[in-house]
């Protein structure tokens, strides 16, 4: 669990709320059936438009890897693969023996490829390939949250133009019941489209914009690995370029 997202929105909630609170204890003028479903409804179906299906369905998904926590310190991957690299120094066999002992399976992959003998060029492009096609997997979820994110406060705005018919056509009507309905729901509806918008969506794809660029770090520091151990480079030199990667706050020496 990232335990920062849960925070960042709770914290949000409770200073919407609290505002709230200050301003007047009567929250249930807050709540609309009809402002939520306007532009929570119309904020699906314009994303429904402009994404495939697959991606669409696959909403829940991506939410749920934007609460997913991430506990891999570049640090302790660059002991990995040292690990890795003194064992590929003594021999192929013991090398095999050892790729269960690898916890990312990335990294596993790239050293299975180094016992199974592949050339230093193909192994370099068959990883990079699964790089590139990743970012392009997750780019597509961050997409998804932006474009809801825009479309939130436009369908806010759609409400808020619908408020302001139904309030304009009860002057004709002469009635003032309509005229409160209609202002509120004008008003509501761009609350809800602002909030969904810049509370939830937006930080969302930010937040796995920032999962991507991590994650493609990680993966190239282990894709130089795996360069060095196929190269049986010394210890000390694997970790001194793989210590390229990360921040000098978590570099080690090479111990004895």
């Amino acid at each position: 669990m990232d335990i920062a997202t849960l925070v960042g929105i709770l914290l949000g909630l409770v200073a919407i709320v609290g505002s709230i609170f200050l301003m007047t204890p009567d929250f249930a003028m807050f709540g609309s059936a009809s402002s939520f479903g306007i532009v929570f409804g119309g904020m699906l179906a314009s994303v429904a438009v402009a994404f495939p299906l697959k991606d669409v369905l696959q909403l829940g998904a991506a939410m749920g890897a934007v609460f997913k926590g991430n506990n891999d310190s570049l640090g302790g991957l660059v002991d990995e693969a040292v690990e890795a690299s003194e064992v590929g120094r003594k021999g192929i066999g013991d090398l095999e023996n050892h790729i269960g002992n690898i916890k990312s399976f990335f990294f596993k992959d790239g050293v299975q490829m180094v016992v199974d003998g592949m050339s230093l060029d193909e192994m370099s492009e068959i990883l990079n390939t699964r790089i590139d096609y990743r970012e392009l997997r997750e780019k597509t979820q961050a997409g998804l949250f932006k474009s809801m994110g825009t479309m939130a406060p436009a369908w806010g705005m759609v409400g808020t133009l619908i408020g302001l018919v139904v309030m304009l056509s009860g002057f004709g009507e002469g009635g003032t019941d309509s005229l409160g309905a209609g202002m509120s729901a004008a008003l509501i509806t761009t609350l809800y489209g602002a909030i969904f918008a810049n509370l939830f969506f937006l930080p969302m794809a930010e937040k796995i914009n920032a999962r991507i660029s991590f994650s493609s770090t990680v993966q190239s520091l282990q894709v130089e690995a795996v360069r060095l151990i196929q190269q049986k480079k010394h210890p000390i030199i694997v970790r001194e370029k793989l210590n390229s990667f990360i921040p000098p706050k978590e570099w080690k020496k090479e111990e004895g």
